[in-house]
Parts: C-alpha cells; structure tokens; sequence
C-alpha cells in the first residue's frame, strides 16, 4: 500500500516537472521575439511655390567694341613707323610715314596753277567791266562785249578747277601722315620701313582694337527664342527691371566679375544652324577679356513667381522615360507620380506638371517605399530617430 503511494507521489511530481519546463520553455521562446515593427520612415519634402530667376547659358565668342585697319590712300614708300606694337594709341596719332615728297610737288604745282588762274581772272574781270560800260555807249560792239563776258565766266571756272586740284593735292599730300581713326590697342605692323604701299591696298599695315568695353556675341535656337516668347506672353514668366542684365563666364570656368547689358538680337535666323545671335556689352576696364575668347554667358531670362523645385536626388525615370516621383499620399501610402520637367535650376528640377503645392515628395528610404505601402514619413532635413540613436 506504502508502495503504491509512492509512486502515486513519483508520477504526479514527474507531470508537476514536464509542465514547468514546458511553460519555462515557452516563456523563453515568447522572450526572444521583438515587437512588431511600424511602418519604414522616409524623408519628404513639401512642394512649395517659389519665386526663381530663370537663366540660359549660352556659347559665344568676345569681339572687340570698335575695330579699325589702318590702310594707305596714296601710293608710296613707309618712310617711317612711328608706334610701339602691342602699345595703346590715341585717335589722331601719327602711325606711318611715307614719303611726301612727290605729293608736296604736286602741291606746289596745284598753288602755282590756281595763282596763275587768279591773275588772269582779275585781267578779264576788268576788261568784262569796261565793256559792260562801253556796250551802251556804243564804245564797243555787242559782239565784242559778248566774248569778254564769257572769258569773265571761263576764268572764273579755271579759278574754281584749280582751287579744287589744290585741295586735291593738299589731301594726298595729308595721306602721306597715316594716323590711328580710333584709340584702342595697336597690334603688329605688316610692314617695316622702307616698304612699298600702295592706296586701298587689301591688306592692312595695323589693325587698332578697342578694348576698354567688349562685345560679347552668344547664339540661341529660335526654338528656345519662341519657348521664352510663349511663356511671357502666357505670363508664365515676368520680365523684371534688370532683365537686360548678362553675366560671364571665362574659359576656365571662373565668372567674370562685371555684369554685362544685352544689347540687341539679329533679325534673322541662320538657314544654316537655326540660331539667331545675341549681342551684350561688357565693361573691360582691366582689359581682361580679349577679342575672340571663348566664353559662356548666363541670360537672365526672366521670374517665374509660382515656380516649383524638386531636388534632383528624388525624381527617376520608368521604363517608358518619363520623369517620376514617389509621393506619400492618403492614408500615409506611397503613390508614384509622372511628372513634366522643364529644365534644371542649380541641383533640382523645374516642374510644369504632376505635382502641386502640399505635395510631399519621398527623397531618403526611397528604397523602402514601394507603391502602395504605408510609411512614416518625416522632413528630410530631420534624421530618422533610428539612426539619430546609432
């Protein structure tokens, strides 16, 4: 009976045992395992209209403001140069010499001529004179007072042809000074002394450069001429007070510190490229830029008041080429949303079309944000609280 109590006891602490350590296990299990995670964070950015001054960099080529070749206009021998090369000259400064010799002569000989012609003159104008009296005195026949008249009027046009071959010779005779037409800077001589010249020759003996102010020549399709035209007559873009105003760009990419002024566009488009040339001023005070540089110049088209950004790290492409981006939509899930862009402006897009102000644009763990999935999201300048802990 003793016995058969015993193992009553045995049995029932043996069940009391394998329960304990079932439920051990059990809790052991249930404490390994983490809680339920909440939805994935992403950083947004809420689409806000803003107001941008919209700018088109264009290609050109710097042209000098004024330029002059210096060219004979009588034939002869350079006598002398009278300038440094590579110096700035003024307006009126004497540059060459030829020989004046044979034009100093002809000078002379001109003088001597309308000299002699003057003399003769005053001889038949006194005799013209005492016929005109003797005429109604019968003095002197009609006939004869006639003929002194017309020598009268025949010494008078010798007189005038001989002024005028004077001047002539005087104005060859002040070709023999070549001067500068304008001031600017001088470049080399084609020619050295003693050389021979001869009037309107093609080649130039100098060529003098304004440079205090330089052209600044830049070319823009008509296509993108008529796009700019559309979007301020649609009032999509305000002409503002500087919207003549140009920057610059060296060829190594430094700006050029003066802005510049947009002073006319060509009012044709080349057959050729379908481009029309756009021409700014620039002041060149430290004569910085030279003539035929290549430089890229910013067009400040004109202000877009409602404009909107998107930072270009938060916008892809689908399959198709179409320009898309992950928006969170209602019920905090992510929609994916075809956008239109028009342009870059700095690192973000300029959108026209697919999203619109209150938008909140998906730009960190977009790689968690699958269409249709619910996310938390939060401002992206703000880190997520996970990795605000690490």
């Amino acid at each position: 009976m003793q016995t058969r109590i015993r193992v009553s006891l045995m049995i029932v602490a043996g069940i009391a045992a394998t329960g304990l350590f079932l439920a051990g296990c059990g809790n052991a299990k249930n404490a390994g395992q983490k809680p339920a995670a909440g939805p994935p964070e992403v950083g947004v950015v809420t689409v806000k209209p803003q107001r941008v001054a919209l700018t088109t960099e264009l290609p050109g080529r710097t042209v000098a403001h004024l330029i002059a070749e210096v060219r004979p206009q009588v034939n002869g021998i350079i006598r002398k140069r009278l300038f440094t090369e590579g110096a700035d000259v003024k307006a009126g400064q004497l540059l060459y010499q030829i020989d004046p010799a044979t034009y100093q002569a002809a000078y002379a000989s001109a003088r001597a001529v309308q000299a002699r012609a003057e003399a003769t003159l005053g001889s038949v104008s006194l005799k013209a004179q005492r016929y005109r009296d003797l005429v109604n005195g019968k003095g002197v026949s009609q006939q004869e007072n006639d003929d002194a008249q017309a020598a009268l009027k025949q010494a008078e046009a010798d007189l005038a042809a001989a002024a005028a071959a004077v001047e002539t010779a005087r104005i060859n005779l002040a070709y023999t000074s070549l001067t500068a037409p304008i001031a600017g800077r001088i470049g080399r001589s084609t020619v050295t002394d003693g050389a021979l010249v001869t009037a309107n020759q093609a080649a130039a003996l100098a060529t003098i450069q304004q440079l205090s102010s330089i052209y600044v020549d830049v070319t823009q399709s008509s296509s993108e001429l008529l796009r700019l035209k559309r979007n301020l007559a649609g009032g999509v873009l305000t002409s503002g007070a500087d919207k003549a105003r140009v920057k610059l760009l060296l060829e190594d990419g430094t700006p050029y510190p003066l802005p510049g002024t947009l002073k006319f566009s060509e009012v044709t488009v080349d057959s050729s490229t379908g481009s029309i040339t756009l021409r700014a001023l620039f002041p060149n005070p430290k004569q910085i830029l030279l003539p035929g540089m290549f430089v890229r110049a910013l067009l400040e088209e004109g202000i877009n008041s409602q404009a909107i950004l998107i930072p270009q790290r938060g916008v892809s492409r689908n399959p198709a080429g179409n320009a898309m981006v992950m928006v969170v939509g209602a019920g905090e899930k992510v929609e994916p949303r075809i956008i239109k862009v028009e342009r870059t402006v700095g690192d973000s897009w300029l959108v026209s079309d697919g999203v619109k102000p209150g938008d909140r644009i998906i730009l960190e763990g977009i790689q968690k944000a699958r269409p249709g999935t619910q996310v938390k999201a939060v401002p992206f300048e703000a880190k997520p609280a996970a990795a605000a802990k690490k």
